[in-house]
């Protein structure tokens, strides 16, 4: 399980500078592809979960690695608390013929850069989606710690009332780039 916050329309070379300064290590540097699927009544994002294929370029050596996850929103109190299960898979083809057998179809796709770093136990991740699904850069705070979450959160010049444990599906209806019901919600 994982605790986590987003932190939305950040500097991205000031979140740079203060991991660099932080000692933290980058550890992905990379382009998604995330297709995401759901059955066809919506269930699972009814339900506060999803089913997604993702697809990730390394950018540092060009390696290519597909996964295939399922996850399911456990709590949103003050942190997105989400029960997460993944598997490497050879290809997105066999992960999307899996899920297809399961009855699941595809809902969307979402393409993103991505650059992680780790400081300490807690992963900080810088994401830019494609510009037509979500315009400004974000960052997501992930941690198994409370208070190291927090830490992060203050080091890199935040507060927690600059985060917030909502999904990007209702962040982006906060924002009217979506209506309620285009991603099943």
């Amino acid at each position: 399980m994982e605790m986590e916050v987003k932190i939305l329309d950040i500097d991205i070379e000031d979140v740079r500078k203060r991991m660099k300064d932080a000692g933290a290590e980058l550890v992905k540097d990379e382009d998604q592809e995330n297709m995401i699927f759901d059955f066809p009544d919506g269930r699972l994002l009814k339900e506060r979960g999803y089913a997604r294929i993702r697809t990730v370029k390394d950018r540092r050596d060009g390696s290519i690695l597909h996964t295939m996850t399922t996850k399911r929103m456990l709590s949103q109190e003050k942190y997105k608390v989400m029960e997460e299960h993944e598997a490497v898979i050879s290809s997105g083809e066999e992960g999307e013929g899996i899920f297809r057998a399961l009855g699941l179809e595809l809902s969307h796709v979402i393409r993103k850069s991505r650059e992680s770093f780790r400081y300490k136990d807690t992963l900080v991740e810088i994401d830019i989606n494609e510009k037509e699904f979500f315009p400004v850069p974000y960052l997501e705070v992930e941690s198994a710690s409370e208070d190291e979450l927090e830490e992060t959160v203050r080091l890199l010049g935040y507060t927690m009332a600059d985060a917030t444990s909502r999904t990007m599906y209702e962040i982006m209806r906060d924002m009217g780039l979506v209506k309620g019901d285009d991603f099943g919600f």
